[in-house]
């Protein structure tokens, strides 16, 4: 049985609001009793590779992971490790269930990145308890992650997600030998439009401004972050140059649809923004920071060249990036 369309076994699927437990072996039979053991209390759904996991991941969050560790093709150090260095799945709780008693591999699957390491043959009892105590310390974590990850006023991510963000997607796309894209947002005049509407509208607006920007990243890998004032800041996985202005683009535009009223604004009679891009390829060299920095100079270039526009550069740590100017929307 695959990962495809069903859960494994019989299960019920998406009743209530019980944890999402993906199993990952490639025996059926260790599947089947697993499953026996926690079809009541969790959605579970199954993988017979560490491809059809991922697959799974791309489409689903799981609460939390039983993975074996000897699979065909890619063997579960290899899937936990390519989870922690995702941000998307870094923070699922990986237990590695397994019938290798080695010490030497228990804590090599712990530095890899797992929370437990469940020796096969197992007590049914024992195997529920140490899967809830994960759950119960992930449901937890989460809850002070998204408080401590979460900017108070826009409900997007804060600075320090943002941050965190970029390292990890920095580290995969190097590994991969993927693109990056950041782009960073500036609110056009905001200070003017504080001084006459006063800082409550300012909230608003920025409040506005986020959720407009955030429609617009419709890719569950991307991210978007309240950088710091009036500043965001967005992270693009395996994007080009191309494709990181058109989005650029597109958000420049759905914050001018806005029709926010900026009668002191000099680069249009309503709420605009101005963007900078910029797009690496960290296999090639180079660091998080310094695609960053490349951003924010395009930002400048932005602002320079009369706000309310794009401006984007292919970054490169071993030749200076070509700017590329596009005007501003209509």
């Amino acid at each position: 049985m695959s990962i495809d369309s069903e859960p494994a076994g019989s299960g019920h699927a998406g009743q209530g609001n019980r944890p999402l437990l993906l199993i990952v072996d490639d025996q059926p039979s260790n599947i089947q009793v697993l499953f026996d053991i926690f079809k009541d209390d969790c959605e579970v759904y199954m993988a017979l590779s560490g491809e059809a996991a991922f697959k799974f991941l791309e489409q689903r969050t799981p609460d939390l992971i039983l993975l074996d560790i000897v699979m065909p093709n890619v063997g579960g150090f290899a899937v936990c490790q390519r989870l922690k260095e995702s941000a998307r799945t870094a923070e699922i709780p990986v237990i590695f269930v397994t019938s290798n008693s080695d010490p030497e591999e228990e804590a090599r699957g712990l530095v890899a990145g797992a929370v437990d390491f469940i020796v096969k043959p197992f007590h049914a009892t024992v195997v529920k308890a140490r899967v809830n105590t994960q759950l119960t310390v992930k449901r937890q974590a989460d809850q002070l992650r998204a408080m401590a990850m979460v900017d108070g006023l826009t409900g997007v991510a804060n600075r320090r997600r943002f941050d965190a963000v970029l390292e990890i997607e920095w580290r995969r796309a190097a590994r991969e030998g993927a693109e990056l894209a950041v782009i960073m947002i500036d609110v056009d005049f905001f200070k003017r439009y504080n001084d006459r509407f006063g800082h409550l509208a300012g909230d608003n607006c920025l409040q506005q401004v986020a959720g407009a920007l955030q429609q617009r990243l419709d890719r569950s890998s991307d991210l978007l972050a309240r950088y710091g004032g009036e500043e965001f800041a967005c992270v693009l996985p395996a994007t080009g140059l191309d494709g990181a202005l058109i989005c650029g683009n597109a958000l420049e535009q759905r914050v001018r649809a806005l029709a926010l009223p900026h009668p002191d604004s000099e680069a249009a009679p309503v709420v605009t923004v101005s963007i900078g891009v910029a797009v690496g390829r960290p296999s090639e060299g180079g660091s998080a920071a310094a695609l960053l920095a490349s951003a924010d100079t395009q930002l400048y270039c932005a602002k320079q060249s009369g706000r309310a526009r794009v401006c984007g550069q292919q970054f490169s740590a071993q030749r200076p990036g070509v700017d590329v100017v596009d005007a501003p929307a209509n």
